[in-house]
């Protein structure tokens, strides 16, 4: 494994996943989270708590690159657009259908979370693979 690669892929990876989650949560999301106000918690409970999501998602997108690196075939970007697929499947879908059965909010919201999750996941993975590319052959 190269430690340079992985650490560039997950850090690149989690700066633009953070990027896109203020984005839709602070701009394209907020009137939805606003409809359902009653469900989350107070604002500034929810704000002193927020903190919380950097190191979870700094150790998801660690987890993500290193999962990727361990069953990389080499493939290139369809192979980073194929594991964000996969892991789309694996983790944004029974989590965003674990929230509507939990929580009261409308499966159009989780339906959303789905969405976003897609493209989260394909981005994702099209930044691992392009960063975490096979080393150019050394010239003899």
């Amino acid at each position: 494994m190269n430690c340079k690669r992985f650490f560039a892929a997950a850090i690149v990876v989690f700066v633009v996943l953070e990027a896109m989650e203020f984005v839709i949560n602070n701009y394209l999301m907020m009137a939805t989270y606003e409809a359902l106000k009653s469900v989350w918690r107070p604002e500034a409970e929810m704000t002193q708590k927020m903190w919380i999501f950097h190191p979870v998602m700094l150790l998801s997108m660690l987890l993500f690159v290193y999962i990727f690196i361990k069953g990389r075939e080499g493939r290139g970007v369809c192979e980073g657009v194929r594991y964000g697929l996969i892991m789309w499947l694996y983790v944004s879908v029974p989590f965003s259908l674990s929230l509507h059965v939990l929580f009261p909010i409308p499966f159009s919201l989780s339906l959303q979370w789905m969405a976003i999750g897609f493209v989260e996941m394909i981005i994702a993975g099209v930044l691992t693979a392009a960063i975490y590319k096979p080393a150019a052959p050394k010239a003899a």
